[in-house]
C-alpha cells in the first residue's frame, strides 16, 4: 500500500499552505471573434460564456509568513545538504523516529530551498528525511524558504503560534523546532503564548513519551497533565502500562500522579541512584528553587551526601539558568 505524508500539524500549522507551482498550459490558438460593439457597462447577453474566477486560497487562522511557504514535496525531489556536518546517526533513535513518522507523519516539517535546476535542497531535517524514506512515505511537509533572514521568519512563526489550535503533542513538536532550528528563545516563546518558561519546557518533554502514549495524547484520550505525570516513570514499558490503566479506569491526573509516586517508592533499592531521606524544609526549598529558576528542581538527600538536580530544556535554557547562578561565567546578568 502506498504511504504518504500529510501536511500535518506541529510547526506546519503556523504557515499558510501554498499550492505547488502549476505547470504552464500550452498556448492554444483560438479563432479571433470580433463582437458587436456594446455600450460601456452593458450587461453580457444571456447565455454568453463567463470566464470562471478561481477563489484564491486564504488561511483563515494564520497570517502570511514572509520568506517561507509550506508545501507537500516528494521525498525523491529532496537532495541532502552537501555541507551537513553530521554524517553518523544513531540507528536506535532513527528507528524510533521512523516508528513515530509511520504513526503521525512528520510533526516537524523539513526545511528546504528550491534548486535552480529543479527539486529542493535540504536545509534542516536530515534525520526526519531519512525516517520518512524508511517509512516509505512518498511526500512530506516542507517549509520552503526563499529568505536568509532568520529573524524575519522566526518572528512570523511566533506571531502565528497563538492563532492555531494544536493538541499537546503538536505544541511540543512546534515549540521544540522553533527553539532548536529557528533561533527562538524560551523567553520569546513564553511571552508570545502567555506561559512561563517552565511550562514551555514541560510541554517539550512530551516528545520523550513512547509512541504508544503519544498516540493517546494526540487522540485526546490522555491529557497533557496525564502525559507529564507519566514522564516520572523510569521506562517506556511502565509508561505504556500505566497509560493503558488510565484509559481503562478513567483515572484523573491526581490519581495518575499518585500511581507514579507509588511506583517510584516500590522501585528496587538497587536501582535507586540515591536513597532519599526526608528532612525538614527540603521539599519547600526545592519548590522555591524551582520558582527562582523557572524549571523543575529536586533536592535529594542521602545518608552521607545529597545533590540538587536542575532540569533544562535546551542549551539556551541551560545558559539562562547558569546565568542566574553565576552571571560572570556566561556574561549574562539579570536585573533580579
Amino acid at each position: 500500500m502506498t504511504k504518504r505524508g500529510g501536511l500535518g500539524r506541529g510547526l506546519a500549522a503556523l504557515i499558510p499552505t501554498a499550492p505547488p507551482p502549476a505547470p504552464e498550459e500550452p498556448a492554444v490558438e483560438r479563432p479571433t471573434v470580433v463582437p458587436d460593439a456594446a455600450p460601456a457597462g452593458a450587461a453580457a447577453p444571456a447565455g454568453a460564456p463567463v470566464s470562471p474566477v478561481r477563489p484564491v486560497p486564504v488561511a483563515e487562522e494564520t497570517v502570511g509568513v514572509p520568506g517561507a511557504q509550506l508545501r507537500e514535496v516528494a521525498v525523491d525531489d529532496v537532495v541532502p545538504n552537501p555541507k551537513q556536518p553530521r554524517q553518523v546517526f544513531d540507528d536506535e533513535a532513527l528507528d524510533e523516529l521512523t516508528h513515530s513518522v509511520r504513526e503521525f507523519g512528520l510533526l516537524q516539517p523539513i526545511v528546504v530551498r528550491e534548486r535552480p535546476e529543479g527539486g529542493y535542497e535540504l536545509i534542516m531535517g536530515e534525520r526526519r528525511l531519512r525516517a520518512a524514506k524508511a517509512a516509505n512515505l512518498e511526500s512530506v511537509p516542507a517549509i520552503v524558504r526563499d529568505t536568509t533572514d532568520d529573524a524575519l521568519l522566526r518572528d512570523a512563526l511566533l506571531e502565528n503560534i497563538h492563532r492555531v489550535q494544536l493538541n499537546p503533542l503538536e505544541e511540543a513538536a512546534a515549540y521544540q523546532q522553533l527553539l532548536e532550528e529557528f533561533g527562538a528563545t524560551h523567553e520569546e516563546l513564553a511571552s508570545r503564548i502567555g506561559r512561563s518558561r517552565s511550562q514551555v519546557t514541560n510541554t517539550i518533554r512530551l516528545m520523550k513519551l513512547p509512541v504508544k502514549v503519544q498516540t493517546r495524547v494526540a487522540a485526546g484520550v490522555l491529557s497533557a497533565g496525564h502525559a507529564r505525570a507519566l514522564l516520572g516513570l523510569p521506562s517506556n514499558e511502565a509508561m505504556d502500562a500505566l497509560a493503558t490503566r488510565i484509559v481503562a479506569e478513567g483515572m484523573s491526573v491526581r490519581a495518575t500522579e499518585e500511581a507514579v509516586a507509588i511506583a517510584a517508592a516500590e522501585e528496587p533499592t538497587a536501582k535507586r541512584r540515591t536513597r532519599r531521606i526526608s528532612a525538614p524544609g527540603v521539599e519547600d526549598l526545592g519548590q522555591r528553587l524551582s520558582d527562582v529558576f523557572e524549571t523543575k528542581v529536586q533536592v535529594q538527600i542521602g545518608r552521607a551526601k545529597g545533590r540538587i538536580v536542575v532540569e533544562f530544556g535546551s542549551v539556551d535554557d541551560l545558559q539562562r539558568i547558569v546565568g542566574l547562578m553565576a552571571p560572570d561565567i556566561t556574561g549574562r546578568r539579570t536585573d533580579s
